[in-house]
């Protein structure tokens, strides 16, 4: 049985249409609180019909934004075109060629075709060959087609990956903020991007893989979402739960890392999870069900400081980020499964494990010590800040 339930808060908040797990969480407005529903500072949950509260047992809820001026977007979005789905990837440099190439030899199941554009036309030409140049033997169909895009058509697609990104600044460069000075560089190119998103109609997924993913998220919502030549929002734009940023992912297989290596952190192999940006705020937790702040702090630091250790050794860390942020946790998403990205909470975009369903977007909740959960509001307050 599957149920709507309509509520009301300021557009952008949260997704225009979810997933309801909990009763509470249609009472109050989004945030890291949602992630653990006891927690939720609001009044009595709302009366709900029987068909409702039938739908909510069943995990069939779908809340839907009544003030939003593309509710009826929102309902649609939750039904995308069956069958696979075609990629299209903005820039294929060191990042955006590694996770070309995952994306080529694991996702035969969910992706049918990929395009790939960038300002250098050799570059495209050389991905595209090299791309065309890898089949199993006798099996010349099993992998997605890749091919080149025109700018002109980078919205002809379902998932639209934003790997474009200006220089990063070296280490020992003298930056004191490096996440900052990637905002400053890159977000002119994803307000860029999100305006055409929003000049094609686009009704698919905006994933943006550039740091810092989280600033850059709410950045392509604004730009998505404002009025030709104002920055008024008038939410005629891309919706909140079209775009998810990925950088959570490598993180979390960064702390598995170490775990393996670490019988203290092996807890989270089975009970840790990972939530927050990729970088400064990110927050561990050897275990949800046995947290401990000392060990989860140790393993966060290990795991913030994993990317300088590859420096250390002379080079560019990208490999894990392409594969384990962007590849894998797209395939994910896209086959409906749990995945880490960077979500629409409150105003901000959150990381955290979460799914797209026939119901919504749904966010995983958990009961979190409260230690743990004094952590993720830190880390809500600074990204709050930082914007």
């Amino acid at each position: 049985m599957k149920a709507f339930f309509h509520f009301s808060w300021e557009p952008g908040q949260g997704p225009a249409a979810w997933r309801v797990t909990d009763s509470r969480q249609l009472a109050g407005n989004p945030g890291v609180s949602w992630l653990d529903p006891r927690r939720i500072e609001s009044p009595a949950s709302p009366a709900l019909e029987e068909r409702q509260r039938a739908a909510l047992a069943e995990g069939h809820l779908t809340a839907v934004h009544a003030r939003h001026p593309r509710w009826e977007r929102a309902l649609d979005f939750l039904a995308p075109r069956p069958g696979k789905k075609r990629v299209h990837l903005l820039a294929v440099g060191d990042v955006g060629g590694t996770l070309l190439t995952a994306l080529k030899l694991l996702g035969g199941d969910v992706v049918s075709s990929i395009g790939v554009c960038d300002l250098n036309e050799k570059t495209v030409a050389r991905w595209t060959a090299e791309m065309g140049q890898i089949a199993w033997p006798w099996d010349y169909g099993a992998l997605p087609e890749v091919e080149a895009v025109e700018p002109e058509r980078l919205f002809a697609c379902d998932v639209f990956l934003f790997a474009a990104a200006k220089a990063v600044p070296p280490v020992g460069s003298g930056v004191q903020d490096v996440r900052m000075a990637q905002f400053e560089a890159n977000r002119p190119l994803v307000e860029h991007f999100a305006r055409q998103a929003r000049a094609a109609d686009f009704r698919g997924l905006f994933i943006v893989l550039s740091d810092p993913v989280d600033l850059l998220c709410q950045a392509a919502w604004r730009a998505s979402n404002a009025g030709e030549g104002t920055e008024c929002l008038d939410h005629q734009g891309l919706l909140p739960e079209q775009i998810q940023g990925f950088g959570l992912g490598v993180m979390n297989a960064r702390a598995a890392y170490f775990a393996k290596r670490d019988p203290r952190f092996a807890s989270f192999l089975t009970e840790g999870r990972a939530f927050g940006p990729h970088g400064q705020g990110l927050v561990i937790a050897n275990s949800i069900q046995h947290y401990d702040g000392v060990l989860s702090q140790e393993l966060t630091r290990l795991t913030l400081e994993a990317n300088l250790r590859i420096r250390d050794l002379g080079f560019k860390p990208y490999v894990a980020p392409a594969v384990s942020s962007g590849a894998m946790q797209l395939l994910l998403a896209l086959r409906g499964a749990w995945h880490c990205g960077s979500v629409p909470l409150g105003g901000i975009w959150f990381g955290c494990r979460n799914r797209f369903t026939p119901y919504g977007l749904e966010l995983e909740t958990l009961e979190l010590p409260d230690a743990l959960f004094a952590r993720l509001q830190g880390t809500e307050a600074a990204l709050r800040d930082l914007w």
